[in-house]
């Protein structure tokens, strides 16, 4: 059956400006991290794509080796793309990256301009588009110069083939050095994508912090797993399930489900009933909160395995307001607890 997008698509999303650019994006972002590659249904995942625009989700974030296997994510939206969303392409925000593990030999990782841009080809090719609307760094380097990293993003803008440079698990002060060489480029830096919840917090540590680096140069941020791999949904409250990510030893550890952070989870959970939220609402509300010391979240990327866990995230927009009593108690079981899996790249 045709697909033809709700009319109230609009209605009820909130969106945010990305830093001082003319771009704007949901509130809330659709990552195909997990559950569109060949292992997943393929009319489940046009199912979550098209609800999520129906809902005014207009972004959808992948990286070339998102699968498994990888590439198969951005084939497999390539395919839901050409049938459902070509007609909605100048609604949609597209974004793509390289940095990670994608082919064999030393041109298929990291951070060169041959392997950031023959990634950028290779990526356009699966989905089917003549360019991203972004194009990120997934991670710095440390063996290639910044210089030429972000030369490959600039040149990725200047040829078309992505509108935005944008870069993913970079340290404040490597932002803040990237933001700078770009610009120089005549290429702003539009994003940085960390990860960041209730569990991970290190965007808000050191000096400068994340969020001063970014209000520094200008730059917009999308967090990506606000929901801290799974552990602040009700999925691991009573356990673990056999067929959850923990299980499978996807992106979650057993070991980082000890008692204390189920414990943090459980008072989580216990504070979200309150404010009449599932864990995982509060979750995402909390990250797109205004930062005490300046600075936001443009957009929460989220996941989702089933429309029904699409439509429970997305309604996080529907209470986005904390009282400093609740930020007060929240705070006392939201701490870093060892889960950032991402974190060896900010030394990089």
């Amino acid at each position: 059956m045709t697909y033809i997008a709700a009319e109230n698509r609009y209605d009820s999303m909130p969106y945010r400006r990305v830093g001082r650019s003319g771009l704007q994006l949901p509130a809330v972002s659709l990552g195909l991290w997990h559950n569109f590659g060949d292992d997943k249904n393929f009319e489940t995942q046009r199912a979550i794509l098209r609800r999520a625009f129906d809902l005014g989700v207009t972004h959808f974030d992948l990286a070339n080796n998102y699968g498994p296997p990888y590439g198969s994510a951005e084939t497999n939206f390539g395919r839901h793309f050409k049938d459902d969303f070509r007609p909605y392409r100048d609604e949609l925000v597209i974004s793509s990256k390289a940095g990670y593990d994608m082919w064999p030999g030393p041109y298929g990782n990291w951070g060169s301009r041959k392997y950031l841009l023959a990634s950028l080809d290779q990526s356009l090719e699966r989905m089917g588009l003549d360019y991203v609307d972004i194009f990120y760094s997934h991670r710095p380097d440390p063996e290639t110069p910044l210089e030429e990293t972000m030369g490959a993003l600039d040149t990725a803008v200047r040829s078309g083939r992505a509108l935005y440079a944008g870069i993913s698990s970079y340290s404040p002060e490597k932002t803040i050095e990237a933001a700078r060489i770009l610009r120089e480029m005549g290429t702003p830096l539009l994003i940085h994508q960390p990860s960041y919840s209730m569990l991970n917090r290190w965007v808000e540590q050191g000096d400068p912090n994340l969020f001063s680096a970014l209000e520094e140069v200008g730059a917009g941020s999308i967090a990506f797993s606000p929901l801290a791999q799974g552990l602040l949904t009700s999925k691991y409250l009573n356990g673990v399930p056999e067929d959850s990510r923990a299980a499978a030893g996807k992106s979650l550890e057993k070991s980082q489900l000890s008692e204390d952070n189920l414990r943090r989870a459980r008072a989580l959970n216990d504070l979200a009933e309150s404010r009449g939220q599932t864990l995982a609402q509060m979750a995402i509300a909390w990250v797109l909160r205004p930062q005490a010391g300046g600075g936001a979240i443009t957009s929460a990327l989220v996941g989702a395995s089933s429309v029904r866990q699409l439509e429970d995230s997305l309604a996080a927009v529907n209470r986005l307001d904390f009282t400093p009593e609740e930020l007060a108690s929240i705070d006392e079981h939201a701490v870093d607890s060892n889960i950032n899996l991402w974190a060896s790249a900010l030394d990089a």
